[in-house]
Formats: C-alpha cells, sequence, structure tokens
C-alpha cells in the first residue's frame, strides 16, 4: 500500500509514520534465522502497523526486535532515531523540505567523532531510508515525490579517506573571481541578473534556494545597507545584509529589465523560477573566466567561502551560525579547520624546548 508523503497532520508525525513503516520493512527483510519467538516478532509487527506515538515507542520495538535475534535492525534505528531528534526541533512544515544538504549538515554535525564504518552505516541507513519513501509515496493523481538521495559526495563517507573539508576559495582566487563575475560575458538580457544574483550569494553566504526564493518585498534599503529577509530550512526566518555599494549597479539595473509581473527577485526570460542548474551554469562559466578549479565547483562553494572567511576574520562561531542560519552550531565548526592562525599557536607547541 502507498501513502501521501505529508500524510499526517504536522512534519514530526509525518516524518515518525514512515520511519514505523520503514522499520517494519526491514524487520521483513533482514534474515529471521536466528529469530528465537516468532510470535512476539508478529506482534511488533502488528504494533508498527497500527503507528507509534513516539519515538521512543519505535526505539522500543526496535530494541524488542533485536533481543529476539534482528540485531542488524541496530544499524537503521540507531541512526534514524538521530536524524528524527535532529529534524524534529526545526519546525519544519513539510518532507519535503528534506534535502541533500540537509542530510549532510546532520551527518557533519553527529557524526564527527565516530569512526569511518560508523559513518557509512548512517549514510546506509538515511539512502536507504528515502530510497523506501521514493516507493512508497504516493499523491491523489497517483504520482509521487522523488527526493533521490545519494549523498555521495559527503565527506565522511568515501572509505578510504577521512572527512573532507569543505571546498571554499581563497583570497588570491577571490580578486580574480570577483573580476571574472563583472567581466565574463552573458547574453545582455541577463548580465545584471547573473552577476547580482552571484555576488548576493558570496556577500552573505545564503543557500542558492534561499536566493532563487527572494521576493522583491524581502529587500529592504536601510542607510548604505541592503536587508534581505531569508526563509531558511523549516521555514525559519533570518535576515542577511550587503553594503549598497557592493551591489547598487547591477541591482538597478537589473529592476530596470525584469519583468514587473514576477513577484520573485529572480526569474528566467518566461517569468518563471530560476533552477539550481541556472546557476551551476553560470558559476561554471565564471570559474572559467577566473582560471579556477576546485573539487566542486557549485555555487555552494561560495557560502563555504563566506563562512571560512567570516570565522577567520571574527572567529565567532556564533555569529557563522547565525549568518548561515545552521540549526545546530556543531554544523558551523566545520569552519574552525581553515584557521591558520590557529594552527600556527599549535605549530610553535615545541619551540624554546
Amino acid at each position: 500500500m502507498r501513502y501521501s508523503l505529508d500524510c499526517k497532520e504536522n512534519f514530526e508525525k509525518s516524518l515518525l509514520f514512515w520511519l514505523d513503516h520503514f522499520i517494519k520493512s526491514k524487520l521483513t527483510s533482514l534474515s529471521n534465522r536466528h529469530v528465537s519467538e516468532n510470535e512476539k516478532l508478529s506482534l511488533i509487527i502488528g504494533q508498527l502497523n497500527r503507528g507509534t506515538q513516539s519515538m521512543s515507542d519505535l526505539k522500543i520495538l526496535a530494541k524488542e526486535a533485536r533481543n529476539i535475534g534482528l540485531i542488524g535492525i541496530n544499524l537503521f534505528i540507531n541512526p534514524l532515531e538521530k536524524f528524527y531528534n535532529y529534524c524534529a526541533p526545526m519546525g519544519m512544515g513539510r518532507l519535503k523540505e528534506i534535502d541533500e544538504e540537509l542530510l549532510s549538515e546532520f551527518l557533519a554535525s553527529q557524526t564527527g567523532s565516530l569512526s569511518d564504518a560508523t559513518k557509512k552505516n548512517y549514510r546506509m541507513a538515511l539512502v536507504s531510508f528515502f530510497k523506501f519513501i521514493d516507493k512508497q509515496n504516493e499523491d491523489t493523481q497517483g504520482g509521487s515525490h522523488q527526493f533521490r538521495i545519494e549523498l555521495k559526495n559527503w565527506g565522511g563517507l568515501g572509505g578510504k579517506r577521512g572527512e573532507k573539508l569543505p571546498a571554499h576559495m581563497y583570497k588570491e582566487e577571490l580578486g580574480r573571481f570577483f573580476k571574472a563575475i563583472d567581466e565574463t560575458v552573458f547574453k545582455p538580457s541577463s548580465s545584471a541578473k547573473n552577476r547580482l544574483l552571484i555576488k548576493i550569494i558570496i556577500y552573505t553566504g545564503m543557500r542558492v534556494s534561499e536566493a532563487l526564493s527572494l521576493r522583491l518585498k524581502d529587500i529592504v534599503h536601510e542607510g548604505e545597507y541592503v536587508i534581505f529577509q531569508i526563509r531558511g530550512k523549516g521555514n525559519k526566518p533570518r535576515i542577511a545584509m550587503i553594503k549598497k555599494e557592493q551591489i547598487e549597479h547591477d541591482f538597478n539595473e537589473w529592476l530596470a529589465i525584469r519583468k514587473q509581473e514576477s513577484a520573485l527577485l529572480f526569474h528566467s526570460r518566461s517569468c518563471k523560477p530560476l533552477t539550481q542548474a541556472y546557476v551551476s551554469y553560470v558559476m561554471e562559466k565564471i570559474l572559467m573566466a577566473a582560471g579556477i578549479r576546485k573539487e566542486k565547483n557549485g555555487a555552494h562553494m561560495l557560502r563555504h567561502t563566506f563562512a571560512t572567511l567570516l570565522y577567520q576574520k571574527n572567529h565567532d562561531l556564533i555569529l557563522v551560525q547565525e549568518a548561515l542560519g545552521h540549526a545546530d552550531l556543531n554544523t558551523s565548526r566545520i569552519y574552525t579547520h581553515f584557521d591558520k592562525e590557529r594552527l600556527k599557536v599549535a605549530a610553535d607547541t615545541m619551540d624554546g624546548l
């Protein structure tokens, strides 16, 4: 039987519903040759069919299944319990708000001290869970929402290598990058739009999705600053600010030619919202003009670049967390790895001995 993706009255209950059904599917597919009490297993599956009332209830049922011989269930329930507890306080409205970036942030903040083998188990549990939802959800028209979660590029799960640090640009590269933003040739109808879009992301550290969702009414001019009212993950509000001089020329040029009927700041020639693929195309062209190549060339690298420079300049993790809209301070902590001044202190440890 297939179910509506957001089948319950709120995000937490919908997520728990899918966790119940996923764990049930695992209990029926794991090898049961070591199960000592088949009747008890049937009772557990029956309870999962009816649904649990809390993550604690689900954890108890999984523990009971393990106690009767289904040891492999721990590979799934432990990571998914942490994932549920990570997402629940975010105030998300729908399961569709979950994406690979959120999952990567969860993994980065929750698995840093774990072994590589355990990190792989976390990835496997998340990928398996969302593949299950992809197959089992169905809307009223017979279609389904596809998460298509793969997490192939999450740094902690490379097998032979440990956790990778986020790709970012160094100060020398940034000089070439900013020059290339203004000099890269695009169609006249999109040049100002492309320059403005990339500058907003690099100057604020916004997620690409947040920049593409900006509406004109979300923008306020206040003295020498432009203020952006952002709705981040979980529909959480925050603001970002840019000095007016940094974007004023491109902003005014784009306003003069954009279609007035669109509420969005950025749109296509047909007045439709821009896509992530479009931003990737713009980024690739600018990076080629600047002669910059990274392992990951997407626009999300601009967010990492902003965060890295912000921490290096201020050494304030709370500020990084607030500026980027991270739900967990541990997610922001990755940027301390780029603080060369702190590392110089470590390098001086043996001086004078």
